[in-house]
């Protein structure tokens, strides 16, 4: 218990927050069966959660190296348990989404926190190996979302999708209190309040704008409202950072082409990876008539290629340049996409099988490797903020594309529908339509729609992953560390930093401490 309880009381936490990324999208029609939910409900159901936990993860991180990691990490659990609960109990909608926003509150605080508990828990070995098993889990979680949605909304019903996650709440909080050490930041550091509101408004109003301009139109008053308040939010954020004392992400770092290349890596890989996961959950029950449960198997082999491969993949591919691992990765999730954009009016779940299971594959390889690149191309002191701006950037694309390829498969589908059919359609309304829609005129507008869709995430994967490649080039040699009192950062910086010629899972074998 003294060398695995810290990791596991990490690892729980952390696989409970990502699964709640994507348990939802199976549940979505049973959601707007039982609610009266729109489309436009349903995404937000989605992003919500998603977009709270991007726009909040860098100011929350910072307030926990001030206030204490394990104290925030059990207040953000606590709160994650009780917003739970709200969205189990919501009776419309609007208190789902908000409900939904408060747990992405919650989680940030959980999520900020993971690898800094897990670097002052273990050490030299042991603390590469710990993060490599982390890897693995936050890799497997969003991919495992809807399979464990799916189970869960079959059987008791979609509220506990929400409910099983306050027992887990419970032990997750136990185990942190009992066996997680407390650690803080550096003394006398300040919390960037001003950037973190700048950066959640600039987040929120883009996605917002996004959203609408797929039901409002893409020049109405209110789109271009939302688009203006997020470059205004934006350039807020770009001048706070250049004068507060204490950033939450130095523009600095942007200079680097590594860096920068693996933050437009992660946005592109959860965009292109689960971005059209919760249309395609819907065209299965709605249009195809599946059960819950025959829905998330039909997505069995994004989870199980993913698990798979990120298992046995970092030992596998032991010396090769991380550039090629992830760049590879996102090149076969943007495979994968083109290979799902062939759906007609008489397609089957079949046809989804052989890109699933391509981007199962690149998920498995991206997912282990994002944070390692991101910390090689940085200096060490640098390594907590390179690790919370990939993990707000990876859930800032899955929010961006979940309202983007949403917007792309109403607007395919108008073409045949018109607005309104194909918004209903989308949000899960298929057999309201019986009688007035043919069945097959259906299946041919909801066909196009997720071919436009899946071509759309398909190119966003090609060209992070062809990104990654030209940008993502980290020398061999670490920057020497000289002087006595550095001896320590010296021995951070080798056990901190994965190797930046290669990307490796080490089994988890822990000595004991």
């Amino acid at each position: 218990m003294r060398t695995w309880g810290p990791l596991t009381a990490v690892s729980l936490g952390t696989f409970m927050l990502l699964l709640d990324v994507t348990i939802v999208v199976v549940a979505l029609p049973d959601m707007a069966r039982a609610l009266g939910a729109s489309l436009s409900d349903l995404q937000w159901v989605i992003d919500g959660y998603a977009l709270a936990l991007a726009a909040l993860l860098l100011g929350v991180g910072a307030a926990a190296d001030v206030l204490g990691r394990r104290r925030l990490n059990v207040a953000g659990t606590v709160l994650f348990a009780v917003a739970s609960l709200g969205c189990g109990l919501a009776s419309d909608a609007e208190l789902l989404v908000a409900a939904r926003a408060a747990q992405g509150l919650g989680a940030a605080a959980m999520f900020a926190t993971t690898l800094p508990l897990i670097a002052a828990a273990y050490q030299g070995r042991d603390r590469s190996v710990a993060l490599g098993v982390w890897g693995a889990v936050s890799g497997a979680s969003a991919a495992l979302g809807p399979i464990v949605g799916g189970l869960l909304t079959a059987g008791p019903g979609w509220r506990w999708i929400f409910f099983v996650n306050l027992p887990v709440s419970v032990a997750s909080v136990w185990l942190t209190l009992r066996v997680v050490p407390e650690s803080k930041g550096p003394a006398g550091r300040r919390v960037d309040w001003a950037g973190t509101a700048a950066f959640a408004c600039f987040a929120g109003a883009g996605t917002y704008g996004v959203l609408h301009g797929g039901t409002g139109g893409w020049t109405s008053s209110l789109t271009t409202a939302a688009f203006a308040v997020s470059a205004l939010s934006l350039l807020c954020f770009v001048l706070v950072e250049r004068r507060v004392t204490h950033p939450l992400l130095d523009l600095r770092l942007l200079r680097k082409p590594a860096f920068t290349g693996v933050l437009l890596g992660a946005i592109g890989y959860n965009a292109a990876a689960f971005g059209v996961i919760p249309y395609l959950s819907i065209w299965l029950q709605t249009v195809l008539g599946m059960s819950a449960v025959r829905g998330s198997l039909v997505l069995l082999p994004l989870a199980a290629t993913s698990f798979v491969v990120a298992a046995v993949g970092g030992r596998l591919l032991h010396g090769v340049a991380p550039r090629l691992v992830i760049g590879g990765g996102l090149l076969l999730i943007g495979a994968g996409g083109l290979c799902m954009a062939v759906l007609d009016a008489g397609s089957s779940w079949p046809a989804l099988l052989p890109g699933l299971t391509l981007a199962g594959i690149g998920t498995g390889l991206v997912a282990p490797g994002l944070a390692g690149a991101a910390l090689a191309a940085v200096p060490p002191e640098n390594s907590g903020m390179a690790g919370g701006a990939v993990n707000t950037f990876r859930q800032l694309g899955y929010a961006v594309g979940v309202a983007l390829f949403g917007t792309v498969l109403t607007s395919r589908m108008a073409d045949s529908l018109g607005h309104d059919a194909a918004h209903t359609v989308a949000g899960g309304g298929a057999p309201a339509l019986r009688g007035t829609v043919s069945e097959h005129s259906v299946r041919a507008a909801f066909a196009a729609g997720l071919n436009g869709a899946s071509l759309a995430a398909g190119v966003a994967g090609l060209v992070a992953g062809a990104l990654v490649l030209v940008m993502v080039r980290t020398s061999r040699q670490r920057p020497p560390v000289t002087g006595a009192g550095d001896a320590r950062r010296k021995e951070q910086a080798h056990v901190c930093t994965p190797r930046t010629d290669s990307v490796e899972i080490t089994p988890p074998k822990l000595t004991q401490a």
